[in-house]
């Protein structure tokens, strides 16, 4: 971790804390399916049910969580939301003994979990606001890696109990807490730093419904973020069952996700120097990444076997790196106090991809196959690029006619 040295320790601290807070969210989330059909012996179709139940509480979450920034504080609304997540899972092991209780935790665990996001990255983008930008970046790589080590020991948790990987992603939820209740005490606050000559503006509280009618900022974007998602649900509902069908090891499809996470560690320098030759600004960043996904769903079009996965997973996966990052820093960038509300929006309007996602593909995979899922996964890829092109077009035009009549007045 040497590339830490040159941050403060309280940047060190906050990514421990959230790497521990990652960690104990993937102890849960690959086993809900499997808890549902083994341990309640539910169908499958339940299964999927409740994974959609937790999706639209996420949904929920984002929105609101963008909007209460503002009007509840950070401090209460991230330490509470925190809390609240951390409550609702140890509910669980009580709430499973009637299905109707369980599915109601699990929105609400889908709710408080997501609740607390747009907070996060707000508190980021204001705390850290000069180098914002690899700061999600190094956030975003180490959430994966705690994923990783999540994901992994979760196999290992549920052979002994389901509800002990509940109860320890309800303990890092709480831990977490703890950690921002004392790390925010002593920080004061959150510093909200926004351009010198729109201060005197943003001192006076603006509408959400005001903010809503700034499309260039988030619309454009959420809509690409919206189909990419879509496009990649081929992982799930086509690689999966593609390589189920071809007899092929399942452990197989659990290496292409060991892949996905070395790379997001190991790729780091490849990344930097795409950004830094072809992708300098975030706008680009976000086009650059559609264009990764296309590429990899080409390849899974074009070369239908387990190498071709491998490369498209590679391909994509540095879609994922551009992406993730960009985003958040973007919005952090060009929205001042309106930040939290359009992160809580963007990241709202993109989870849809992800409920919609796997209906869409599954259904096709189940009428042809791999074919028509992939042809879905480059048609969405594509129809992202070109929303993320409207979106840096809208936004360069933007500061361009900010800079002319900068001039003027001068």
């Amino acid at each position: 971790m040497r590339f830490l040295d040159n941050y403060p320790r309280e940047v060190k601290v906050f990514l421990i804390a959230s790497l521990i807070n990652a960690t104990g969210s993937a102890l849960m989330w690959p086993l809900v399916t499997m808890y549902v059909f083994d341990e309640l012996g539910r169908s499958m179709k339940d299964a999927g049910l409740v994974i959609l139940i937790q999706s639209l509480g996420g949904i929920a979450g984002q929105l609101l969580g963008g909007s209460l920034y503002h009007k509840v504080g950070v401090n209460k609304l991230i330490v509470g939301a925190l809390a609240l997540n951390a409550l609702a899972l140890f509910a669980l092991p009580a709430a499973s003994a009637n299905w109707t209780a369980f599915m109601i935790a699990m929105g609400l665990v889908g709710l408080f979990n997501a609740l607390s996001m747009p907070a996060i990255q707000a508190f980021i983008g204001f705390r850290f606001a000069g180098r914002r930008a690899e700061l999600f970046n190094i956030v975003y790589v180490a959430n994966n890696i705690g994923v990783a080590v999540g994901t992994a020991l979760s196999g290992f948790l549920a052979d002994i109990s389901y509800m002990l990987s509940f109860v320890m992603n309800g303990a890092t939820s709480a831990l977490f807490a703890v950690f921002f209740f004392v790390y925010l005490r002593k920080a004061g606050g959150v510093q909200e730093t926004v351009p010198a000559e729109s201060k005197k503006a943003q001192s006076r509280p603006v509408s959400n419904w005001k903010l809503l009618g700034n499309t260039r900022i988030y619309l454009f974007m959420a809509l690409g973020s919206l189909f990419l998602l879509i496009g990649n649900s081929i992982w799930n509902t086509g690689v999966s069952p593609f390589i189920i069908s071809e007899d092929l090891p399942k452990k197989y499809y659990g290496f292409l996700w060991t892949l996905n996470g070395i790379l997001i560690f190991a790729a780091q320098p490849l990344v930097s120097l795409i950004r830094r030759w072809f992708a300098a600004e975030a706008a680009a960043q976000m086009t650059a990444s559609a264009f990764f996904y296309l590429s990899g769903y080409a390849v899974i079009l074009t070369l239908p076997s387990y190498s071709g996965m491998v490369l498209a997973m590679l391909l994509t996966t540095l879609g994922e790196m551009l992406i993730s990052p960009a985003m958040p820093a973007f919005i952090s960038e060009h929205a001042d106090r309106g930040a939290p509300f359009y992160l809580g929006l963007t990241g709202g309007i993109g989870a849809v991809g992800r409920v919609l996602g796997p209906f869409f593909m599954g259904s096709l995979y189940d009428e042809g196959g791999l074919a028509p899922t992939a042809w879905l996964a480059c048609g969405m890829a594509a129809l992202s690029a070109g929303f993320f092109l409207i979106h840096a077009h809208g936004n360069r035009r933007a500061l361009l006619a900010e800079s002319a009549g900068s001039s003027k007045s001068a």
